[in-house]
């Protein structure tokens, strides 16, 4: 017999089998059902924590993105920090942000949420360890704090997420270095 599991154990086997259903078959065939039957519990146990399946949906891809969240470099140098972080992304996320795309499409058309909403750097721990990246480049006098916006900080993964999902495929270091430095990095110092 099985160990039954619990507290965050259970809740990770929960997310992880939403997440594995979702990108098996995408958000129009998601069903709680298919995730009870996919985690081997029971509806009550799913039910109490997530009531419907877009609250679920969300809790998985956030629970999924901070699994897989990266290491932020400290190189030194924010032109090298940013280009390890993206030459990071590039080389071990593409199929990702493909797949996640293309399997979600379904949720953003029924539910009016933007892929943005479902990144939420702040649910994921994204923005704390970028805010640090950036601190340090602000620290060493490489960049004006006060150009630092939300959207410029983002800019940069933006723009790769973009070449990603435009090609479906890695984007070439040339083009990343292009985005750092012809795009990013004139607009922070």
């Amino acid at each position: 017999m099985p160990e039954r599991r619990r507290g965050a154990a259970l809740e990770k086997a929960l997310l992880d089998a939403a997440w594995e259903e979702l990108m098996d078959t995408g958000y129009a065939r998601f069903t709680m059902d298919a995730v009870v039957k996919r985690a081997g519990t029971s509806p009550p146990v799913l039910y109490r924590r997530w009531s419907n399946r877009d609250d679920l949906v969300r809790a998985a891809i956030v629970h999924t993105l901070k699994e897989s969240r990266l290491d932020v470099p400290d190189t030194g140098s924010l032109r090298e920090d940013i280009l390890t972080l993206m030459r990071e992304i590039n080389s071990t996320r593409v199929q990702f942000i493909t797949i996640m795309s293309m399997r979600l499409a379904d949720y953003h058309q029924e539910t009016g949420n933007s892929p943005g909403d479902l990144r939420d750097p702040l649910a994921t721990g994204r923005a704390e360890a970028l805010d640090a990246l950036f601190g340090r480049a602000v620290d060493r006098g490489e960049i004006k704090p006060e150009l630092l916006t939300e959207r410029v900080k983002s800019l940069p993964f933006d723009l790769l997420r973009h070449e990603i999902l435009t090609t479906f495929a890695p984007v070439p270091d040339d083009t990343l270095e292009e985005i750092v430095d012809g795009v990013f990095l004139p607009l922070v110092r």
